[in-house]
């Protein structure tokens, strides 16, 4: 299984992977976990690129398309791995919700592997400035409001659950476990 958890910046997804992670294998399943970007070159100079003031041009936007896009590729072998569930902290979706223009990227993703499993950590704008404040460029309520849009939008075209992400750390992990479990057969009525 593929789950791919996405949301705003500072909505806990880092976390929320680690104690699902355990959790799963916990209950006798072979988890791997993967970051976009990734620790590649290509991640590297991705992340370098995100601190840039000018990072929300258009050009820049279009060449941050092409270096995420195949940063992606690096991983795909992985995705392909059916004996063990995949989580991904963001995929090409992230690229959907935060990157323009929308066709450009659509294009640029169109044979990225496709989720499973969506979850969705929706948290409240003003939450994830006050979280990430001074991280990057893109964290301000106005463009991470129409990032957020986007995410509840992209959401209808996925197997999605969307899990409020304003809550505490554990209530949070615990409506998680009970989105998942039944995609894995695990009972979410028996998940405290």
């Amino acid at each position: 299984m593929y789950i791919v958890f996405e949301g705003i910046d500072g909505a806990g997804k880092s976390t929320q992977i680690q104690m699902l992670s355990d959790w799963l294998e916990a209950n006798g399943f072979r988890v791997e976990t993967l970051v976009e970007p990734t620790d590649s070159e290509v991640g590297k100079l991705i992340r370098k690129i995100l601190q840039r003031p000018d990072a929300t041009t258009q050009r820049i936007q279009k060449t941050l398309g092409l270096l995420f896009a195949a940063d992606r590729m690096l991983i795909m072998d992985k995705l392909e791995d059916e004996s063990k569930i995949i989580i991904s902290d963001r995929s090409f979706i992230s690229s959907l919700a935060y990157q323009e223009p929308a066709e450009w990227i659509e294009v640029l993703n169109k044979y990225a592997k496709k989720p499973d499993l969506l979850i969705l950590l929706d948290l409240d704008v003003k939450k994830s400035v006050a979280r990430t404040s001074g991280e990057d460029t893109f964290e301000n309520e106005e463009f991470l409001t129409g990032v957020k849009r986007n995410y509840l939008k992209l959401a209808e075209n996925f197997t999605c659950e969307i899990i409020d992400a304003n809550n505490g750390v554990n209530k949070v992990s615990s409506d998680i476990k009970k989105a998942v479990a039944p995609y894995l057969g695990i009972c979410p009525d028996c998940i405290p």
